[in-house]
């Protein structure tokens, strides 16, 4: 008995944290997140351009772009979560100053992301040719088709940037990512004008003119981050490292562990998210727009968020790295604390300004008046969103994949997509139903992945091992 009392004293008194011990870790994973939460933010910018842009061009635009992009979105976060595998082996080989298995892993991961690129590519091909039956109108299908051919070839500069930015992250470094970013958003928005109204001289493309800026800001991104690798000392410390074989079996196999289920994690959120779309799509081309303006809102505050949680892998791998796991803990903690504070703002300004923001995208009555309700929705999910995007980040960091994959297919395929289709189609709520699964499956995912980095990191710091 004396034992049990004398080991749950110590428990308490190693993983208490107070207030003071956080300020520091505050402090160091904003100086961290803002270059991240900068190109996020840019990346969502290109976004909310485009939807604004093509909005102007009609409702069915807006729509087919939607639809299209709940397609593209699948294969394109399936290899931004491939890549995001790497991030906590270089993070924690970085922690212990094994800078030749770094840059291992930087060579061994420019093999595997070339592949994926590829082979997703040729995937999200023969998955276009079924868009016509996804019972959406003939229109939003004829022009969500001439947006996702041309597309669907910037996925390969694209992942292979991503390849890239995530070995940065690792070793700590992510301005450089963050001044490729906006510099290729500007030039992207400057496309975006030229090729969809037709300016300075070139036919007006509609639709297709913003899949074509895309594309060619997404080529120009790969090369000036390739540039920067030759150049720049330190990244170029890293190439000099490489060597013969130029394949690691271990190695990779080691990355591929965390890889492969990161990317099913990823596909597992964003089908949810997808077939809601689908879902709202069946409403009509109203609906499917309205979900489109919110979404957009909705996924310029996560991208904000996912720099305060790029931010936490970096730091938590480290710690980990370093073998200091209570740093490690406050530091997960401290950025789960900064991803909440941050997305709250954004959801009271999405309730606040709901009946303005969608008179930026659209000059349909309709439209404008049922975003506005799903503004509201949006709004509430915010905190949660914001709790499993960070916790999830944390888990990341300690190369934690499997089990919040399992908790990941709970939250969005047995809560988010039966409740979704049950208050929408039912209940007959319409998209607010399905907002309200969505709603109810980031909180399922929120409370499951918080309670796990909390349970590891205790672990950690009371024995050594998660």
């Amino acid at each position: 008995m004396i034992d049990i009392v004398w080991n749950y004293a110590k428990e308490q008194y190693i993983c208490k944290m107070n207030i003071k011990e956080y300020i520091p870790f505050y402090k160091r994973n904003l100086a961290m997140a803002i270059p991240v939460m900068l190109t996020q933010a840019g990346q969502v910018t290109v976004q909310l351009a485009d939807n604004i842009m093509v909005g102007h061009l009609g409702t069915a635009q807006l729509a087919s772009v939607s639809f299209a992009n709940s397609i593209f979105i699948l294969g394109m976060v399936f290899g931004i979560g491939f890549t995001q595998g790497l991030t906590p082996h270089v993070g924690q080989s970085y922690g212990r100053g094994e800078h030749g298995k770094a840059a291992s892993l930087l060579q061994n991961s420019i093999i595997l992301n070339t592949i994926t690129a590829i082979f997703l590519t040729c995937a999200m091909y023969f998955a276009g040719k079924f868009m016509g039956q996804m019972g959406q109108t003939e229109q939003v299908v004829k022009y969500g088709q001439d947006y996702y051919n041309i597309l669907l070839f910037s996925l390969i500069p694209f992942l292979l940037f991503f390849g890239m930015r995530q070995f940065s992250e690792g070793i700590g470094i992510t301005k450089y990512a963050m001044y490729i970013t906006l510099f290729a958003n500007f030039t992207n928005i400057l496309l975006n004008w030229t090729l969809i109204y037709g300016k300075f001289g070139f036919e007006p493309m509609g639709v297709s003119g913003a899949a074509t800026a895309t594309l060619i800001s997404r080529i120009i991104m790969l090369l000036l981050f390739s540039l920067l690798f030759i150049k720049l000392e330190c990244y170029k410390k890293y190439i000099k490292l490489f060597k013969a074989p130029f394949i690691n079996k271990e190695l990779m196999y080691k990355v591929l562990k965390t890889s492969i289920p990161l990317s099913f994690q990823n596909v597992v959120e964003i089908t949810a998210f997808s077939l809601s779309a689908i879902m709202v799509g069946w409403l009509g081309e109203v609906s499917l727009a309205s979900h489109q303006v919110a979404m957009s809102m909705s996924s310029f505050s996560f991208m904000l968020a996912l720099g305060v949680g790029a931010a936490a892998t970096i730091r938590v791998s480290h710690q980990y790295g370093f073998g200091d796991y209570k740093s490690m803990r406050i530091a997960g903690f401290a950025s789960i604390h900064l991803s909440v504070v941050l997305m709250a703002i954004c959801g009271l300004a999405y309730i606040v300004f709901r009946n303005y923001i969608p008179a930026i995208y659209t000059q349909d009555p309709m439209v404008r008046e049922m975003a506005a309700g799903l503004l509201i929705i949006s709004a509430l999910f915010q905190i949660f969103d914001a709790t499993q995007l960070a916790s999830l980040a944390c888990l990341r960091a300690l190369a934690d994949v499997k089990v919040p994959l399992v908790q990941s297919v709970i939250s969005y395929y047995l809560v988010c997509l039966p409740l979704g289709y049950l208050f929408g189609f039912v209940f007959e709520m319409g998209a607010i139903g399905v907002w309200i699964g969505l709603l109810s499956g980031l909180a399922f995912a929120a409370v499951l992945f918080l309670y796990r980095f909390h349970i590891l990191s205790r672990r950690l710091i009371l024995n050594g091992t998660p």
